[in-house]
């Protein structure tokens, strides 16, 4: 195992930072090179990253977004957007109209480019010793994160990713195992329930040593349980906020 697997393979969620310990101007500059040199659709390069280091910006994004104490504990937080606005000046440039926002595939694709974007930005973070954690909880409310950033129409807020210097570091979440998620020719899904049980047990006897027993709950409940109703908020805000930017959603 090389090097580079080795800490894709280690990665934790950091919720702790040591208060005492900054994130230089140079270590940020090389997470956000790291995460531009990701691949892209049509080499679009459908993504743009805020870097927010305001206290005060930081502390009413972490509000907006459930209440989040590390966004504001942590020295920088990056908000990590899909973005088609440079591709509406280049369609103004040439004199092309500009269709893809009317079509779904607008917001998958900067999806998925922001995705790879992270991934890549937590990579170089985690090799210069820093924690990160990502933030799906913008989007419970993305108006504010849209009004505070400032952001453009055709530019929609995904996730924030949280950078600093662990002041602890958990022990690493149990995955599904490797038969669940890796099929082979064709998708599996005869084994899933099985496995999903023994997955429970194995998650569940995490939670209660990680919280002395006070925490017994296993990963289906969990999952069942916010795609019942814990998305709500976001459900809520997601669809309106982005015909607000200009998108189609079907």
């Amino acid at each position: 195992m090389n090097d580079t697997i080795r800490l894709l393979k280690s990665h934790r969620s950091i919720r702790e930072f040591d208060p005492t310990k900054g994130v230089s101007v140079s270590q940020a500059k090389t997470i956000i090179e790291t995460a531009m040199a990701a691949p892209n659709w049509i080499n679009g390069q459908q993504v743009s990253v805020i870097e927010i280091r305001d206290k005060d910006r930081k502390s009413k994004l972490a509000y907006a977004a459930g209440n989040q104490k590390w966004i504001e504990e942590a020295p920088v937080f990056f908000v990590f957007c899909l973005d088609f606005y440079r591709a509406k000046v280049a369609a103004d440039k040439n004199g092309n109209k500009f269709q893809i926002a009317d079509s779904i595939e607008a917001i998958i694709v900067g999806s998925t480019d922001v995705g790879i974007a992270i991934a890549n930005a937590t990579a170089a973070a985690e090799s210069m010793g820093l924690g990160i954690v990502p933030i799906g909880g913008i989007r419970r409310n993305p108006d504010t994160y849209i009004d505070i950033l400032d952001l453009p129409e055709y530019v929609y807020p995904i996730s924030g990713l949280v950078v600093g210097h662990p002041r602890a570091i958990p022990e690493q979440k149990p995955r599904l195992p490797l038969e669940a998620v890796h099929h082979k020719e064709k998708y599996n899904k005869e084994q899933q329930r099985a496995l999903m049980d023994d997955y429970d047990q194995t998650v569940s006897a995490y939670m209660a040593e990680r919280t002395n027993g006070q925490d017994i709950s296993n990963w289906s409940s969990k999952v069942a349980h916010f795609y019942d109703n814990g998305f709500e908020a976001y459900q809520k805000a997601v669809a309106p906020a982005l015909k607000n930017k200009v998108f189609v959603i079907i």
